[in-house]
């Protein structure tokens, strides 16, 4: 079942999550949905707000091959993260999300994180991640308390994005 993304503009985006109590099916008839929409949508990351549902709660699909997206891919399924450790070196790459579709902005971030978990049936985990991995994480980290990646760019960005972001929201009402 393919859920529909919300779109930057949108106050659900802009909330902070609730954290996961119940870990049942309806929890993972959720997180198979998101996996089939975060696929669709050609993504690598979703969190449970992008589809209107204020939850802990992301999943990701980082595949093996970055540049065709095709094959294998390492899925995650994080709710109610806790970020234990963070990289001092920054490193800046471009992000795109979801919730703004076809845009696309340099972002700083930590290179390298460390987080505890649960997964959908509740069992604890750790995961430490570099890379990509460590981006996904903490952008889609992010969406649970209602920052989006705009957010992570300067003021000065920010303003000259202002027609495009303006665009978006409107097409998406």
């Amino acid at each position: 079942m393919k859920l529909g993304v919300r779109i930057f503009g949108d106050r659900v985006l802009k909330q902070r999550a609730e954290p996961v109590i119940e870990f049942d099916d309806s929890l993972r008839e959720l997180t198979e949905a998101m996996k089939e929409t975060m696929l669709e949508s050609d993504g690598i990351g979703l969190a449970a707000p992008q589809v209107g549902v204020l939850k802990r709660l992301f999943i990701m699909g980082v595949p093996h091959n970055m540049k065709e997206r095709e094959g294998a891919r390492e899925w995650y399924v994080v709710i109610n993260p806790v970020f234990l450790e963070k990289s001092d070196t920054d490193v800046v790459m471009e992000e795109g999300c979801l919730s703004f579709p076809g845009l696309y902005f340099e972002v700083g971030r930590p290179d390298a994180v460390s987080i505890k978990y649960q997964d959908e049936y509740g069992n604890e985990k750790t995961l430490d991640a570099e890379g990509v991995l460590a981006r996904v994480i903490q952008h889609e980290y992010d969406h649970l308390d209602g920052t989006l990646f705009i957010d992570r760019i300067s003021a000065f960005k920010r303003s000259l994005l202002r027609n495009k972001l303006k665009k978006l929201q409107e097409e998406n009402q």
